[in-house]
């Protein structure tokens, strides 16, 4: 969530924090790479994957940085407001008041080098879990806010319509067949139409809405209410995930080491990149959630290689899964959600295990969707919130929520392209919050450490991308895939 300046929570080690980390990176994203793979080739693939896993990383280190200048900022104010307590007596400025004025009016009323004064090694310390909405604040004009706003609210709108997508999506395939209904789900060689029949005189697309009609009657309440994510749903979720990700790659591994691969990927296909660029943006999307993940780990000593290691790990855990997929199943049988190959007969034997690996999007994603959803609704309030205003009860309880739910919903009901509706979503909104947002963030939060602060002051915190060039390539690759990516899907619909 975009957010404010709140308490970090319950501090955790390091390697706890790697593996939040790890689960929060590695999501639904994962599940529609192999499609992608297939498409793109798999040298352009494993190429691109590995390109923009470094640019997440350089990204991170960014909002990493950001965090700490942005808690030496709230730090000194204190220092300082406390000095003028007792000084006057009295004092009535607080941290929301600093972070109403603007950068000028602050480097006056700071003296210059007086941290170097104090001498506190400790200024820079993440202690307080400092959001990035409010990080925008500090740093940002207000146009530059609203914006901010804007992408994210965009990003969450589409991380919605996937949700309400996958798990009709999931059901759909798991309870219908073309032939006879039987238990096996999708066969081999089977290819399905919408226009399909189900269930008697019910088709495939009417299974599909149906499915989508009682998600959203059975989730969609929970907009209209406050949900928090607990310690033990996250902990159920994340074993389920692991499960459902080792049985996949045994299999495939073992069906490839009996030679009953049926995959030929080419090596480049460069009329699937388009769709491969969102998924991989999708697939390395954490840097919304980093104030969370990051404040609350007890040591910061060594973050930035920490870090590190959880992104080589997630790169090679992206590509043990999608080689495994691309080699085991030809690239046309290869279905949006990767679990669904799996609810074959004749690559799974136990009904148990094909209905487990089918049904798990819809165990997994249905508990997401509520705190999306909320942290969704919570963003459009704070978008259009003035200070000192309230809501009628009416728009905050009936309007936005409805708001929330509504789009996301339509737009699963057009379409269950879940590749791309991931593709769209991360190349366009997943490329301001991954790219756009941490390089301004960076830049700004720099030059305004340096006023405040004085030329020469140190970011312990700070990226080892010191330099302007690297915010500056970042915006310009940023760019590159806005421009690639539309590109893409214009002489895509000239063709068509």
């Amino acid at each position: 969530m975009a957010g404010e300046i709140t308490e970090p929570g319950e501090l955790y080690s390091p390697y706890v924090g790697l593996v939040y980390m790890f689960n929060l990176i590695v999501g639904t994203g994962a599940l529609t790479m192999p499609k992608a793979f297939a498409a793109a080739g798999w040298l352009v693939s494993l190429v691109l994957l590995v390109f923009l896993g470094f640019m997440s990383f350089v990204t991170t280190t960014f909002v990493v940085e950001a965090m700490a200048a942005a808690n030496a900022q709230l730090r000194w104010k204190r220092m300082e407001t406390h000095q003028e307590e007792e000084d006057d007596g009295s004092s009535t400025a607080s941290d929301s008041d600093v972070l109403t004025q603007d950068n000028d009016a602050r480097a006056e009323k700071w003296p210059i080098l007086s941290v170097q004064r104090h001498g506190s090694p400790n200024l820079f310390e993440i202690t307080d879990r400092v959001e990035m909405g409010q990080m925008a604040s500090m740093f940002f004009s207000k146009v530059g806010v609203n914006l901010f706003y804007f992408c994210i609210i965009t990003y969450l709108y589409g991380d919605l319509a996937i949700y309400a997508a996958a798990v009709p999506f999931s059901l759909m395939q798991v309870t219908c067949s073309a032939v006879g209904n039987d238990s096996c789900g999708v066969e081999a060689e089977a290819k399905y139409n919408d226009t399909d029949l189900c269930w008697g005189p019910l088709h495939r697309v009417d299974a599909y809405r149906i499915y989508l009609a009682v998600f959203t009657l059975l989730l969609g309440p929970f907009t209209f209410f406050d949900v928090q994510k607990t310690k033990y749903l996250q902990l159920l979720t994340s074993l389920m995930r692991w499960i459902a990700f080792a049985i996949m790659i045994v299999l495939a591994l073992v069906r490839i080491g009996h030679g009953r691969g049926e995959g030929r990927p080419p090596l480049a296909d460069f009329s699937g990149v388009r769709n491969l660029f969102g998924v991989c943006i999708y697939s390395f999307m954490s840097q919304h959630s980093l104030p969370s993940l990051i404040t609350p780990i007890s040591s910061k000593r060594h973050l930035t290689r920490l870090v590190f290691l959880d992104y080589v790990l997630i790169l090679a855990f992206y590509g043990l899964l999608s080689f495994t997929a691309i080699f085991c199943f030809r690239g046309d049988s290869l279905l949006d959600m990767y679990t669904l190959n799996f609810a074959r007969c004749d690559v799974v034997g136990l009904a148990a295990v094909r209905f487990f690996l089918g049904l798990f999007p819809v165990f997994t994603i249905s508990t997401n969707f509520p705190i999306i959803a909320v942290t969704l609704r919570n963003n459009w309030k704070t978008l259009f919130h003035r200070e000192g205003g309230t809501y009628p009860w009416v728009v905050d309880h009936v309007v936005f929520p409805t708001i929330t739910l509504l789009p996301p919903v339509l737009v699963a009901f057009c379409t269950h392209d879940l590749e791309s509706l991931v593709g769209i979503t991360g190349a366009y909104a997943g490329t301001g919050i991954q790219y756009v947002i941490p390089a301004f963030l960076v830049y700004l939060c720099r030059k305004d450490t340096q006023l405040a602060f004085g030329y020469g002051t140190v970011n312990k915190h700070g990226s080892p991308f010191r330099r302007t060039f690297w915010v500056g390539f970042v915006l310009l690759w940023a760019f590159s895939c806005f421009f690639f990516v539309t590109a893409n899907i214009v002489l895509s619909e000239t063709k068509l």
